[in-house]
């Protein structure tokens, strides 16, 4: 007589499938005690920019150093809710509250005053082109990377800080809790990059998950 062994999983009615980014974080990256707003990938892949509730900072990915900081502060607010790179990485864009834009200068760390020159820096029909709502605030306008998508993947920021992993059917495959966290309204920043998957915290860390 023959017998078919049937997969627990199978048994109980669960189905089987591929984490999005494997557990736990494989680096991990320190700040001061302060709450990670927003990250970008400088374009040589190697240092990443990472904007909090105290300015920005850069750090080096391998060696886990910081390079430079920015102590940003506009409006009487040092939050900054979006940070991108210009094209060759030599200037960083960051953004606050007011919707306000400062370019630095990523080797000396100071602002460049110059603003009209850097055509980058998106002007209002590429934030609409973002698919974001043009009636909203400046700071929901700006508070980006709530969601980010890779392929058939959509990560998406949800409360406590958590991340949800979710499917075209919007389906749940995997979920990222931080028990760490202690604001229950931190809205962690979701970035995909070619291998990884990077977040951050409440308590200042930036988390870098290895993609299968």
């Amino acid at each position: 007589m023959r017998i078919l062994l049937i997969p627990a999983f199978l048994a109980t009615g669960l189905s089987l499938s591929a984490q999005v980014v494997k557990e736990p974080a494989a680096r991990t990256i320190k700040l001061a005690k302060c709450e990670v707003t927003c990250l970008a990938l400088a374009p040589k892949g190697d240092r990443i920019l990472v904007g909090t509730d105290k300015g920005a900072e850069l750090w080096d990915i391998e060696s886990g150093k910081r390079v430079q900081a920015f102590p940003y502060a506009e409006d009487g607010s040092t939050a900054v809710y979006h940070a991108s790179f210009n094209a060759n990485g030599e200037f960083v864009v960051l953004i606050g509250h007011s919707g306000k834009r400062e370019v630095w200068d990523v080797k000396s760390g100071k602002v460049d005053k110059t603003l009209q020159g850097h055509t980058w820096i998106p002007d209002p029909r590429a934030v609409k082109a973002m698919g974001l709502d043009m009636k909203n605030s400046t700071f929901d306008r700006f508070y980006q990377q709530l969601e980010a998508r890779s392929g058939d993947i959509t990560a998406k920021a949800v409360v406590k800080g958590a991340i949800e992993f979710r499917d075209t059917s919007g389906t749940v495959v995997q979920k990222l809790s931080f028990p760490e966290n202690k604001d229950q309204h931190h809205r962690a920043p979701c970035l995909f990059t070619d291998a990884q998957f990077v977040t951050g915290t409440d308590d200042g860390r930036v988390l870098f998950f290895d993609r299968p």
